[in-house]
Parts: C-alpha cells; structure tokens; sequence
C-alpha cells in the first residue's frame, strides 16, 4: 500500500506542534497563576473558612469530592493507557458497534481524511452497499481511484447457494445477491476509462470477513451468516510505517493477497461477461460463462436450506 503523501506527514507534524505548544501555554499560564491562588487561600478565603462551622464544613465536601474526582481521573487515565497500548499493538484506531447517524458520521470523516485515497482493494458479499448504492459509503471515493481491485462472493456458486440457505427466504436472499451483485459490476464497469485500472474477481468460499482497504487502513467486518451489515462491530486497523509487521493490518492485507492471488478465483471480463482461468504463469486457461442459469438446482439449495438449519 502507498505511504503517506508529504503534505499530509506535514500537517500531521504541525498539529502535534499546536498540540505541545498549547498544553506548554496552559501550564506556564497554571504555575504563574499559583502565587495569587495560594495567597487568596491563605488571607482571603481561610480566616472566613475558621469564622464559621457551616463554611468549614462545605469546604470540606468540597475538597473531599475534588478529591475523589482526581482520583478517580488518575485510575481512568492509568486504565485508558493501558488499553491504548494494547490497541496500539494491535493497530486499532477505531471500532464501531451501531450504525447511526453518528457513527456514520465519524466514518465518512475517517474515509475523507484517509491518508491515500488511490488504489481501493474490496472483499465483500455483493459490493452494494459499499460502492454501488447511491448511499454506499465509498460511492464518492471509488470515483477518484486509479486502481481498483474487488473481490465478490460468485453468485451462482454452491457457496452462494449455502450463504443464502442460512437467510429467512433462501430463494428470496440468493435473487437479492445476484441482483445486487449484477448491480457492482454495473458500477465496475462504468468506472473504467483512461488511466483507470479496474480489476474484479469472483470468489466461491463461504464468506466471512468483509474488507475494505484504503491507503493504510482497512476496514473490517464479519459477514458470517448474515446480510445484515449492523449485526457484527466494524473495526478500523492501521498500518504503522515504522513497524510495518505490526498489528493486524499486515495480516488482512496478506489475506486478501493471498486471496487474489489464489488460482482458483477468475477474474471478470467486462467485454465478454465471461469468467477468465489463469495458469501459474499468468496465461489464460479458460473461459467460462458468469450467468451460468443451468447450475440453478431447486433440489440441491433445498438440501443447503436442510443442512443449514441442522
């Protein structure tokens, strides 16, 4: 994955600056100021505090409460370091459960400010709520890629076949697939042009993680089992440039690499609507038709249907 741009190396730079700068500003501002409060205590407020037992007393639930608060503050510091650590070892950056409006929100922010925006690599279901609906989170971005590789679920394969059975309506859910992934190859094949390389290729293994790469982030999901998109928390790693190894980021990427690279997943022709076999070489081995309609078999996805819910 691309690095970094410099710009974006600079403006993270100067916002660790302001951040130094401002903390520095507000601790001299704190120990110039301590003189006049400790003179206040001791001349002003501590002989009125020794005139009355109510004031005496207030001002002793006032510390004790201060300093319950500070102490707890010191606990929560001491275990949010803790847990940032460990979400630093593994290159978490941010994790989301629910999927309303708000952290809708945080994420298009975090894809808008995603360090490379150039090159997107998806593993998905159908790819339709990623990039084909109009709402779809990446549907402004996949517009700006130069290069664009995607893994989908085949949709007339037997995997396809038992992701559906596990649904309410199997019939019903494996039309949805196909429709929808009719759909992101629509969209795939809009989005080619000059100096856009477009890549799309078909997978038949039961689908389980949904990943979303772009520059050093990915997007992570589980898939397993169901189409509903809110059901499992979505995670956001990072790669870190110092220590590339690091974390769960090289592992996903390695996945999908090793995934795309598998022989047994053809690659998509636009022009020809046909799936492509490549050898070890690189060459084409054969071709063979993507709508294959004659491998729809009632039977056996009413056999998924019965294994699915043993």
């Amino acid at each position: 994955m691309h690095s970094r741009s410099p710009l974006l190396n600079f403006w993270h730079s100067l916002h660790h600056v302001a951040s130094h700068a401002l903390i520095t500003v507000i601790a001299v501002a704190i120990a110039f100021s301590l003189p006049k409060v400790a003179s206040f205590i001791l001349f002003d407020w501590w002989p009125k505090v020794l005139e009355s037992s109510h004031r005496l007393l207030a001002t002793e639930i006032a510390f004790t409460v201060l300093l319950v608060l500070v102490l707890n503050l010191i606990r929560l510091a001491w275990d949010y370091r803790a847990r940032a650590r460990i979400s630093a070892i593994a290159s978490l950056v941010y994790a989301r459960e629910s999927g309303d409006w708000l952290t809708r929100r945080v994420k298009d922010s975090q894809l808008k400010r995603a360090s490379w925006k150039r090159d997107l690599a998806v593993k998905a279901v159908t790819g339709y709520g990623t990039f084909a609906a109009d709402d779809g989170v990446l549907r402004q971005i996949i517009e700006d890629c130069y290069e664009i590789r995607v893994m989908l679920l085949d949709p007339y394969s037997r995997s396809a076949e038992t992701y559906a059975a596990a649904h309410g309506d199997p019939q019903a859910a494996l039309n949805d697939i196909r429709r929808e992934v009719a759909a992101s190859i629509a969209t795939l094949r809009r989005l080619q042009g000059p100096g856009k390389t477009v890549t799309l290729k078909f997978y038949d293994d039961p689908p389980f993680w949904k990943l979303v790469f772009i520059g050093e982030h990915v997007w992570v999901r589980s898939c397993h089992g169901t189409r509903d998109s809110g059901k499992y928390p979505e995670y956001v790693f990072a790669m870190q440039p110092k220590k590339p190894t690091r974390g769960f980021f090289p592992a996903f990427y390695a996945d999908f690499v090793n995934q795309w690279n598998d022989l047994r997943h053809p690659e998509y022709s636009f022009a020809s609507d046909e799936l492509i076999y490549r050898d070890a070489k690189g060459g084409e081995a054969r071709r063979t038709p993507f709508r294959r309609a004659g491998n729809h078999d009632p039977e056996r996805l009413n056999a998924q249907i019965i294994l699915a819910a043993a």
